[in-house]
């Protein structure tokens, strides 16, 4: 990759592991629903006037069904899912448990699309959900990443979350291949408005959000989501998607690196070491790491 790319994954990685901060620095005055419906309401504040500058409304119509698809379980549900996370586990922890995406996206993809499996792939589908298994299993019996009042819930939600964002990936490939990806991007975004608008204003909070949580809040919609979507369909432009996919092993870095900057996380060896393994099964399940092998049916 050039340099400039290079710089541009570190910087959406950064962003989207200071995602996990703010969430957790909203969520509790906010409340999932409302931080969620605020996040996703920014973010097409930030993406529609681009689109529009570009004249890809008519791409955006053609394909409004699929796109509301891909807004729902891409951005509507999963942010639901991690925003709840974030009132119970640290964001160090929940980035992890999302770096199991490429997992999921690579079991969905060989379920529905029949994508061929290799040694290498059932090997790292293998030691990545092992490695959560043993993450989930000590931090749910120790703790150690819990908030006081937390709930083992939250890593539910956010396996839940990594789930459908593999869903996500095999479903805009089966349906929205070739559409313009800041189309893709915008329309969901707007549908997952569309979806939380009145969820939000059922469950909107009582007491008055303070200026810092509405700070962390708009800064999760503006940069977290809306300049890092621009970001990332440019890298996969620039540099095609299995180069982008890198950001993943990236983002945990950074939210640990942030939690622990701003909010004073603990970091634990069970957390450095769980981390580590899922990272490894993810990048044998990707292609990034390659073995000798020959391929299963």
């Amino acid at each position: 990759m050039r340099t400039r790319d290079t710089a541009e994954l570190f910087a959406l990685a950064a962003l989207w592991g200071a995602s996990f901060l703010f969430m957790r620095m909203g969520a509790g005055e906010f409340g999932a629903v409302a931080l969620s419906a605020v996040r996703v309401g920014v973010a097409s504040l930030v993406l529609i006037p681009i689109l529009l500058a570009q004249g890809l409304t008519p791409e955006l119509r053609r394909h409004w069904k699929p796109i509301f698809i891909v807004g729902v379980i891409n951005s509507a549900l999963p942010f639901l899912a991690f925003s709840y996370a974030a009132l119970s586990i640290t964001a160090g922890l929940s980035s992890i448990f999302n770096a199991t995406a490429p997992l999921f996206g690579a079991l969905v993809a060989w379920l529905w699309l029949r994508d061929r499996l290799t040694g290498a792939r059932v090997l790292g589908l293998v030691i990545g959900f092992a490695g959560v298994l043993w993450l989930a299993w000590n931090n749910v019996n120790q703790e150690a990443a819990f908030k006081p009042g937390g709930s083992g819930w939250a890593v539910v939600a956010c396996l839940a979350a990594a789930a459908l964002y593999g869903l996500s990936a095999t479903f805009t490939k089966r349906y929205l291949g070739g559409v313009v990806p800041l189309a893709v991007a915008t329309g969901s975004q707007v549908s997952a408005t569309c979806v939380l608008s009145v969820p939000a204003m059922l469950w909107w909070p009582q007491a008055a959000p303070s200026s810092s949580a509405w700070i962390s809040v708009l800064l999760l919609g503006v940069l977290c989501t809306g300049l890092a979507y621009i970001l990332y369909f440019r890298l996969i432009a620039n540099t095609g998607p299995a180069n982008a996919i890198a950001v993943t092993f990236l983002i945990p870095a950074f939210a640990v690196l942030w939690g622990w900057m701003f909010l004073a996380e603990q970091i634990t060896a069970t957390m450095v070491v769980g981390c580590a393994v899922i990272l490894l099964g993810t990048a044998l399940t990707t292609g990034l790491l390659k073995l000798p092998e020959r391929r299963l049916a």
